[in-house]
C-alpha cells in the first residue's frame, strides 16, 4: 500500500482537523504544515510534537510547501476568502484537495475551484462534516426507508449560543471576509436540507438583519488579530461570555447579519427554511422533514441524549415524543464522531477505495443558495434563482482522476 504524505494550509484551529489523518501505522503521516504567523506554526509543531512525537516541518508560504513536499494530498482549512486562491493552486500543481467548507464566498469563486480539479484531474473533496453524523443519517435513512412517504417540507432552526465569540470577535463579522453567516456557519445547514430533500435550492427569498452586534464595544481599527501571546480559541470562546450586549472587544468591523432567516424553492418541488440566530442563550439545530405519510424532527444534534423522532399518526394534540424514537449513540470526539470519519473517507478516497459523500457540487450548490439568500436579505428581500452548474461540472466524479473514470 502507498504511503501517503499530507500537508495542511492554515495549520492551527480548524487545522487541527488534519491531526485526524497522522496515522503511520496506517502509511498516513501529515509532513508539513504553512501558516502566514510564527504562532501557528509553533503551535502546529508543538501538537504534533506532544500527540505524535513527530515534528512536522513548516512553511510560512504554502506555496514553497506545495513546490517542495511532493504531497499526496493537501488540508485548506485556511480562512474561507483564501479558499478559491488557496485550493485552485493546489489542484493546478496537482495535488488532492480536502476544502474546509464553505467551499469559497462567492459562486464564480466556487466555479473555479470545481472547474481547476476537473481541467487538471485531480481529486476534490469538501469538508461538509454533517453528512457524516450519526442523527443525520438517521434521518436519511428513515426518509429513504419510506417512513414518512414523499418529502414536501425541510424546515431547519438553528440556535447559535457561541455567535458573539465565533463569529464577531474575529474575521467572521465582516462580510469581505465572509460573504454571509448564511456560509461560515449556514452552509452546513444548507447543504443538509438539500441532502435530505434529495435536491437543491433554485430559488430563494430572505430577511434578516443586524440587531445586537451592530451596538457592542469593538476593538479599534488595526486590532484585528485577536491573540497577543498565545493562539488558543479556548481563551475568548467561554459560556459566562453573554449575553452579548454587556460585553466588548467585538472585531472593529462589523456588518455581517446575526440574523438569517431564507425561503428556498427546491428543483424536485420541496419547500424549505432556514432560520439562524447568533445571539440565543441556548445552541442546538433543529431539522422538521415533512412527508405526505409522517414527520420526523431532531431533538440535540449530536450530543448525549439526541433523538430523531417519527410521527405517523394523527393525535390532534401536541406529542414530544414521537410514534418512534431513535435513541442516537454516545458522541464521539470532533464533532460528534463526524470529524475522523470523514477524513478515513478522505483517505480513502486519495487510495482509489471510495467515493465521498460531501461532493463539491453539493457544497457549490450549498453556498450559491447562502450567497444569494443573503442578496435577497440586502436587496428588500427580492427573489433570486440560482445559476446551474456548467454541464460538464454537474455529474463529474471529483474523487477519481478523469483517465481512471474514462475506463
Amino acid at each position: 500500500m502507498k504511503k501517503l504524505r499530507l500537508g495542511v494550509i492554515g495549520a492551527c484551529g480548524r487545522g487541527a482537523l488534519s491531526d485526524w489523518a497522522h496515522r503511520p501505522e496506517d502509511g498516513v503521516e501529515v509532513v508539513a504544515g504553512s501558516d502566514p504567523y510564527q504562532l501557528q506554526r509553533e503551535g502546529f509543531v508543538k501538537r504534533h510534537q506532544e500527540k505524535f512525537k513527530h515534528t512536522p516541518k513548516t512553511y510560512e508560504d504554502y506555496r514553497e510547501m506545495i513546490e517542495k513536499e511532493h504531497l499526496d494530498g493537501v488540508f485548506v482549512t485556511a480562512p474561507d476568502f483564501l479558499h478559491e486562491k488557496i485550493a485552485c493552486h493546489c489542484l493546478e500543481h496537482k495535488v488532492p484537495v480536502y476544502l474546509e467548507k464553505p467551499i469559497a464566498i462567492g459562486i464564480e469563486s466556487a466555479d473555479k475551484i470545481l472547474r481547476a480539479a476537473k481541467d487538471n484531474n485531480t481529486r476534490l473533496m469538501l469538508g461538509h462534516n454533517m453528512r457524516y453524523m450519526a442523527f443525520t443519517n438517521k434521518m436519511r435513512d428513515i426518509i429513504e426507508s419510506g417512513t414518512i412517504g414523499e418529502v414536501k417540507a425541510v424546515w431547519c432552526r438553528h440556535f447559535v449560543s457561541y455567535g458573539g465569540d465565533a463569529y464577531f470577535r474575529d474575521w467572521h463579522a465582516d462580510r469581505a471576509n465572509t460573504g454571509s453567516l448564511l456560509l461560515q456557519k449556514g452552509a452546513h445547514d444548507i447543504d443538509i436540507i438539500h441532502w435530505l430533500a434529495g435536491s437543491r435550492t433554485v430559488r430563494v427569498t430572505g430577511i434578516g438583519c443586524l440587531s445586537v452586534y451592530d451596538k457592542v464595544p469593538r476593538r479599534k481599527k488595526g486590532e484585528e488579530h485577536l491573540f497577543k501571546k498565545e493562539l488558543d480559541i479556548q481563551s475568548f470562546w467561554k459560556t459566562e461570555q453573554w449575553p452579548p450586549c454587556n460585553l466588548s472587544g467585538y472585531y472593529p468591523v462589523v456588518n455581517n447579519e446575526d440574523i438569517n432567516m431564507i425561503s428556498m424553492q427546491l428543483a424536485n418541488g420541496v419547500q424549505a427554511c432556514y432560520l439562524q440566530c447568533h445571539f440565543t442563550p441556548d445552541c442546538c439545530r433543529n431539522y422538521t422533514v415533512i412527508g405526505t405519510r409522517g414527520r420526523i424532527e431532531n431533538f440535540g444534534d449530536g450530543e448525549d441524549g439526541t433523538t430523531v423522532e417519527v410521527w405517523t399518526r394523527r393525535t390532534d394534540s401536541f406529542r414530544r415524543e414521537g410514534d418512534i424514537t431513535f435513541r442516537m449513540p454516545p458522541p464521539g470526539k470532533g464533532h460528534g464522531g463526524a470529524d475522523p470519519v470523514i477524513i478515513s473517507n478522505f483517505i480513502d478516497v486519495l487510495r482509489g477505495k471510495a467515493v465521498p459523500v460531501s461532493t463539491p457540487q453539493g457544497a457549490r450548490y450549498a453556498v450559491a443558495a447562502g450567497i444569494l439568500g443573503a442578496e435577497s436579505i440586502r436587496n428588500g428581500s427580492v427573489p433570486f434563482d440560482i445559476p446551474d452548474l456548467d454541464a460538464d461540472i454537474e455529474n463529474y466524479d471529483f474523487s477519481k482522476n478523469a483517465k481512471k473514470l474514462a475506463k
